[in-house]
């Protein structure tokens, strides 16, 4: 016998719930591959982001690598440029430098030249000098007189005669260190035995074989060289400083001597008091007179014996033609503000080669110091 099968009677309300069920099944599936992909939109979107990002950094990196290339062809192109404008600077320097050495040889060239020509005018002119020099007329000088009159160095018996030939010896030396010729011999006051200095001094650089010297008695108010040296009329100093005379015919060498004085000194005497001495002194004619003389006989060393410097004008009249000065001082009459005096008055611009100290007390020997 068949068995039947029961039957079940579903219940509609279990039916309906499986329905449910599967529509939120499907609404869950639906989601899911919403969310699916919108997350890969998401994704592609992240990479494509990157894409354009690493596109940027790429396009960045181009752009400062060109930068970078530009920046080393600019410093190139600077270097370069400074690179060209030291050479030109180089060559500039360089070819001033050859104008330069050109001009210097060209100069010494043209000095040697000028030197040579001169060398051959100074020996035709010292020649002629010489000629001029031995041409001048000579004058005796008593030993006796010389010795009255104390010029020590003549006789050389005084042993003073040793200070001249220091003071000789050193005012040469100070002469040749600054190329000078031309020595003022004067004192501040009168009587402190300026005339007698310049005497002594100019018989002992007679001595002095290669060196000619000339003693000029340029006290024009009140000469006594001429007596001291035994003359009476030697004529005009100061006719010959106006240039009426020519120093030729006025001039006179030291003559044949018993005390071995040389003949490379020659004097110029004057014998004629001259009332406007500093007037003449400072004349262009007696700038032009010594100048002729300077070209006559060529002389080594010029000795002026002037006047007291704080008497008259006749000193500072005559500055601009002597190179620098002898102050003769007395021992026991010139004072320390006479001697500051007499430096004021030449100034400080007046080279003082010495000062002689005269009459001082003591041994003979002291009485003439340097």
């Amino acid at each position: 016998m068949t068995e039947r099968r029961k039957f079940r009677r579903r219940n509609p309300l279990s039916a309906q719930s499986a329905v449910a069920e599967q529509g939120d099944a499907r609404a869950t599936s639906d989601e899911a591959r919403e969310a699916a992909a919108a997350a890969h939109d998401a994704e592609r979107q992240r990479a494509a982001l990157q894409a354009r990002e690493a596109e940027r950094q790429a396009a960045n990196a181009q752009l400062a690598l060109e930068a970078v290339r530009a920046e080393d062809a600019r410093r190139a192109e600077d270097a370069r440029k400074a690179d060209a404008v030291r050479m030109a600077e180089e060559a500039r320097m360089a070819e001033a430098a050859r104008e330069a050495e050109e001009a210097r040889g060209a100069k010494e060239r043209h000095a040697a030249e000028e030197a040579q020509e001169a060398e051959q005018a100074r020996r035709v002119e010292a020649a002629g000098s010489k000629d001029r020099w031995a041409q001048l007329a000579s004058v005796a000088v008593d030993a006796r007189h010389l010795e009255n009159n104390r010029i020590v160095t003549a006789g050389r018996d005084d042993p003073a005669h040793a200070a001249f030939d220091v003071l000789r010896t050193r005012l040469l030396q100070a002469l040749a260190d600054h190329g000078w010729r031309r020595v003022a011999i004067t004192s501040p006051t009168k009587d402190c035995g300026k005339t007698f200095t310049a005497a002594n001094l100019a018989i002992s650089l007679s001595r002095q074989e290669n060196c000619r010297t000339l003693l000029i008695d340029c006290d024009l108010r009140r000469p006594t060289l001429h007596k001291v040296m035994g003359l009476r009329d030697p004529g005009s100093m100061g006719d010959v400083l106006r240039g009426k005379i020519a120093p030729e015919d006025h001039f006179l060498r030291m003559g044949e001597n018993s005390f071995d004085a040389g003949h490379n000194i020659a004097f110029g005497f004057n014998g004629t008091p001259e009332p406007y001495a500093s007037e003449l002194l400072q004349s262009p004619q007696t700038a032009e007179a010594l100048a002729r003389i300077d070209n006559a006989f060529a002389p080594d060393v010029v000795l002026f014996d002037l006047p007291p410097a704080l008497y008259f004008d006749d000193v500072i009249a005559f500055r601009p033609l002597f190179d620098g000065v002898l102050l003769v001082v007395g021992g026991g009459l010139t004072t320390d503000k006479e001697i500051r005096e007499v430096e004021r008055r030449l100034g400080e611009d007046t080279p003082l080669l010495g000062t002689v100290l005269n009459r001082a007390e003591g041994t003979r020997l002291d009485k003439y110091t340097y």
